[in-house]
């Protein structure tokens, strides 16, 4: 960076992204932010803090003293250079403006994360799931971070769009994502098994249905472990749905959310779909339903809703 190029002062917009960048949370940044403003105010720094003092005791060697009419002037003098290279945004216009762009760049509005329970997790919470947990209701449950839950199908969607087709399964034995994932797979042309996966299939080369692949998608490892196994045991990669009560070992990547509920995995079906068909079969996205075709299941009562 130049000498011109760091005077010159930050727009309101590169302030957001160092905001999103640090890692800091908001609290912490907003007190760093005041002692920064206020060492500014009180101390020169760098070379302006060797002349400031070079300065002083050239001053003080020569007696010499300003007057109240030049120190005041001076003072004037240095806040109308302040006030050209400080941003005046509130912090609270910055947090504003941090919220509206993360959620702008979402894959789906916010409110339909919140519509299809996808941050709902269960009230058992394991080491491997802790990072994304955001905190827990007061009925136990454990809730997801929704900003990463998007960005970890992001993530998911840029891997699986590495892998072809003929080369992918789609293994769902929970009875609540087999409408999506018989749809995901029609559109998507990955092989699915839903109501039951044939052990060996991918390992035993005897049997008569085995096949080789590169990729395996996990619903739930609790309920899809042969698949699991199977994959793990012959090196290939896994894309791994985890819920709060999962653990992601042997998973290349992982989706966090829900992976209990009809509306959630039709959510998630839904945008893995979508992002995959973008990048590897474009002429298919206008035969993909809309949204509420994939979350439109009638669920009532708490054990619909978490797909129990």
């Amino acid at each position: 960076m130049t000498e011109e190029e760091s005077e010159k002062p930050e727009t309101p917009e590169e302030i957001v992204e160092d905001i999103e960048d640090s890692g800091v949370s908001e609290e912490v940044a907003e007190k760093e932010e005041a002692l920064d403003e206020k060492e500014q105010a009180e101390e020169p720094k760098g070379e302006e803090l060797e002349k400031a003092a070079e300065a002083e005791s050239l001053e003080t060697e020569k007696g010499k003293e300003k007057t109240l009419e030049e120190r005041k002037k001076a003072l004037l003098e240095k806040v109308k250079k302040l006030k050209g290279k400080v941003d005046i945004t509130s912090t609270e216009e910055l947090k504003e403006q941090v919220k509206a762009k993360k959620r702008a760049e979402m894959l789906v509005p916010l409110d339909e994360y919140v519509k299809a329970g996808i941050y709902l997790g269960t009230r058992v919470v394991t080491p491997d799931m802790k990072p994304f947990v955001y905190r827990r209701r007061a009925d136990g449950l454990a809730i997801f971070n929704t900003d990463l839950i998007d960005e970890k199908l992001k993530e998911a969607i840029e891997f699986l769009s590495k892998f072809d087709a003929k080369d992918t399964i789609l293994v769902c034995k929970r009875q609540a994502g087999w409408k999506a994932a018989e749809m995901f797979s029609q559109l998507t042309g990955i092989r699915v098994f839903t109501k039951k996966y044939p052990a060996g299939v991918l390992t035993n080369t005897s049997l008569p249905d085995f096949f080789e692949n590169e990729l395996t998608i996990v619903t739930d490892h609790w309920l899809d472990k042969n698949a699991l196994n199977d994959t793990l045991n012959v090196k290939k990669k896994v894309l791994m749905i985890c819920d709060t009560n999962n653990f992601s070992k042997g998973a290349d990547i992982v989706i966090i959310g829900n992976n209990k509920s009809a509306r959630s995995l039709g959510l998630i079906f839904y945008l893995l779909a979508k992002g995959y068909c973008k990048k590897k079969k474009p002429d298919t996205l206008n035969d993909i339903p809309e949204l509420e075709w994939w979350t439109g299941e009638t669920e009532t009562g708490e054990g619909a809703q978490y797909g129990v």
